[in-house]
């Protein structure tokens, strides 16, 4: 398996590329090419481009859930190039219209418009992409500490409702050490995510994590992931996007995390 980071808040070390409040990962595993999310403009493009990654050469574009820094850029990918054979995957409900305070916050297509103009495969259950990669789709509640907060609202067959996120999920891949695990911005809960990934794939061990976790403040949720994470003793963690500095220092109190940034590449 071999990720690039294309987009994310910072950008690495000595890596002069673009970087915005957003996640788009480019995925490499046994004989598929994955676009994961497409961050919120089309900087993951540019950035594509001058790392000499060919996304022409796509055979999978994945969305973590359908809030706008990860699914926005889907409008300068069909601008730029031509996609009907580059299979979609996503869960079901991740087009519905999504607001946070009046501004609109989802995708910038509707699931009619991603039907007609995408090979759309809306999954809700685990999906294999290919023999060593999988989409989870609906992540259950597995840690109480874990509980969905709603952000802002989602329109369902008409019916606005305060939106749980039940879209959010993560795609994993099977390494010779064990699960690497990439997410979005884990609204479904960092710990729901990898059990569950450990759990459908049979796998106890995890090589490492990568994506949003979802951690602002220093509570009690955060507390408890740390127990969590460090009795899984991952080789390799890599919290990014939705977490912040606080938070990633006190993550640093009781075990080792990388830094991350667009430019940086992940080789297992």
């Amino acid at each position: 398996m071999k990720l690039t980071v294309l987009v994310d808040n910072n950008t690495y070390i000595d890596q002069y590329y673009a970087g915005e409040p957003a996640v788009s990962y480019y995925i490499e595993t046994d004989d598929i090419k994955i676009l994961f999310d497409t961050g919120y403009s089309d900087i993951f493009i540019k950035n594509a481009c001058s790392m000499g990654i060919d996304l022409d050469s796509l055979t999978h574009i994945v969305l973590s859930h359908g809030h706008n820094d990860h699914s926005r850029g889907l409008k300068y990918l069909r601008h730029h190039y031509d996609l009907p054979d580059i299979r979609l995957i996503a869960h079901p409900l991740c087009f519905q219209p999504k607001y946070y305070e009046n501004e609109y916050i989802g995708s910038p297509y509707s699931l009619e418009e991603i039907t007609e103009n995408f090979r759309f495969e809306p999954a809700e259950s685990p999906v294999f992409l290919s023999e060593n990669c999988l989409f989870l789709g609906r992540i259950p509640d597995l840690h109480d500490f874990e509980k969905r907060s709603p952000i802002g609202t989602a329109t369902t067959n008409g019916q606005k409702t305060e939106d749980l996120c039940p879209d959010d999920s993560a795609l994993v891949c099977r390494t010779d050490k064990g699960l690497f695990i990439v997410t979005g911005c884990s609204h479904s809960g960092i710990c729901n995510i990898t059990d569950y990934a450990r759990s459908v794939c049979r796998e106890q061990r995890v090589a490492g994590i990568i994506g949003g976790f979802h951690l602002f403040d220093t509570d009690t949720r955060l507390a408890r992931t740390i127990e969590y994470l460090k009795a899984l003793s991952p080789d390799i963690l890599y919290p990014c996007h939705c977490v912040s500095l606080k938070a990633k220092a006190e993550m640093l109190k009781y075990m080792d995390i990388e830094e991350v940034g667009v430019g940086l590449t992940i080789e297992l």
